[in-house]
């Protein structure tokens, strides 16, 4: 398949007159259209005009089997995992977790993401469900299994290992949940098959009270002085660092998903993405499951910045529109341990990425596309979306399987889910 858009993401930056060749899955040849069609004159070249071929956004931070929740988590206090999460996934069985994956999946891929890291799940059921509604929705996943008991780490990881689009991963929700020697067993393991150990981290105020209650250290903190943070390491949001802890995180290797939308939704804080890019920390962005658009994120992730320190410093710029794109692509790539797989435009990875339609109102004149896909662009310009070479969306909708019916069903078992759900919601009266 040999794509000629008329303009092409590459790592570089944006460029025109470029075709890409895509065979078996992955980006073969990538350079001057000319160049390429004449190379290979038994093709005929797929001509794109007026759109941008761009990576597909990563998120690095989401959970798949909460997508029933929606808008019970909005206006509760933080730490809703305790109330709302846990709940609802403790109420899921095998149908439910696995048709609430699925529905997830193909909202991820409706908002431009063609890989999403899944932090693992509490429902009492195996995760072969939640990657068979990944896999059916056609999107690249990073799946983990929760094992803060210490058992079934090694077995996941050989389970999905070499599969085509589930990456096996571990996960320990917040380092309370378990021991010092499991959290440096687990994040051992991870780094030995190459997998990524997931862990929430300086998220909540109250989280890192206790945990200086309970070790005398604040989360991340005792990550690193039990052994447990390093390469192999990806701590979901960190809003509350220290200036200490991001120097632990630049020095050892560690990864971050930056989850603005999150923050603004439910969290005390945001974390401080300008100064992490600035020491060289890696990290990626991710939605927490709050909402799958790819466009929104980015948007929100550099306007969080702009708030919260942009402001207060006169920094108009907050890394501008490269930042955000690199950070929501290969940077979350990268912190998902798909850094050689996904992400990029680029020969020999994965053929993941988007066709977005630039011939609209938002972007005319264009002047800094990079910039104007995170503040101006928006889902509904996508035309297709594809994952490992093959078209999973096209203008919004799944070409090879039903989606609206996953939706309509989705639906009826999602509202049972809650009702049986032992939610506990905070319902305050705006005034009163």
């Amino acid at each position: 398949m040999l794509l000629v858009p008329d303009r092409v993401l590459l790592p570089k930056g944006v460029v025109k007159d470029h075709a890409v060749l895509v065979k078996k899955g992955v980006f073969r040849e990538i350079g001057p259209a000319d160049e390429l069609t004449a190379k290979h004159p038994h093709l005929d070249p797929v001509r794109l005009g007026g759109h941008l071929l761009m990576p597909g956004f990563v998120d690095a931070h989401h959970h798949l089997t909460q997508s029933f929740g929606k808008a019970q988590a909005f206006g509760q206090p933080s730490e809703i995992f305790k109330t709302v999460w846990e709940p609802l996934e403790h109420a899921l069985d095998e149908e439910s977790a696995y048709l609430a994956a699925k529905l997830a999946s193909l909202e991820s891929l409706r908002g431009g993401f063609t890989t999403v890291a899944d932090a693992g799940t509490r429902a009492p059921v195996d995760v072969k469900v939640v990657a068979k509604g990944a896999e059916e929705a056609g999107i690249r996943c990073v799946l983990s299994k929760v094992v803060s008991d210490g058992k079934g780490g090694k077995e996941h990881l050989e389970r999905w290992d070499g599969h085509e689009l589930i990456h096996p991963s571990l996960a320990i929700p917040v380092p309370e949940d378990a021991t010092a020697k499991v959290l440096k067993a687990t994040a051992r393991m991870c780094e030995e098959a190459g997998a990524v150990f997931q862990t929430h981290v300086n998220e909540h105020l109250a989280a890192v009270e206790r945990s200086l209650k309970s070790v005398g250290r604040r989360p991340l903190a005792h990550l690193h002085h039990v052994g447990a943070l390093g390469p192999a390491t990806l701590g979901a949001h960190a809003t509350l660092l220290s200036p200490h802890e991001i120097k632990l995180l630049a020095d050892t290797g560690a990864a971050i998903s930056y989850n603005p939308v999150a923050s603004a939704w439910k969290g005390n804080a945001v974390a401080q993405a300008t100064t992490m890019a600035a020491w060289n920390v890696r990290f990626g962005t991710g939605t927490d499951g709050t909402r799958g658009d790819g466009f929104r994120m980015v948007d929100a992730a550099e306007s969080a910045q702009r708030l919260t320190s942009g402001l207060a410093t006169g920094d108009s710029v907050c890394g501008a529109g490269r930042l955000w794109i690199d950070h929501a692509t290969s940077g979350s790539a990268d912190a998902v341990g798909l850094k050689k797989k996904t992400g990029e435009i680029a020969v020999g990875k994965a053929a993941d990425f988007l066709l977005v339609d630039l011939d609209v109102p938002e972007l005319t004149p264009s002047w800094d596309l990079e910039w104007e896909l995170v503040r101006l662009a928006g889902r509904d310009q996508l035309t297709a979306v594809v994952v490992a070479g093959r078209l999973r969306l096209w203008r919004g909708w799944p070409p090879h399987w039903d989606g609206p019916a996953l939706v309509e069903r989705a639906g009826e078992v999602g509202r049972a889910v809650v009702r049986r759900a032992d939610i506990d919601r905070v319902d305050p009266t705006p005034g009163d």
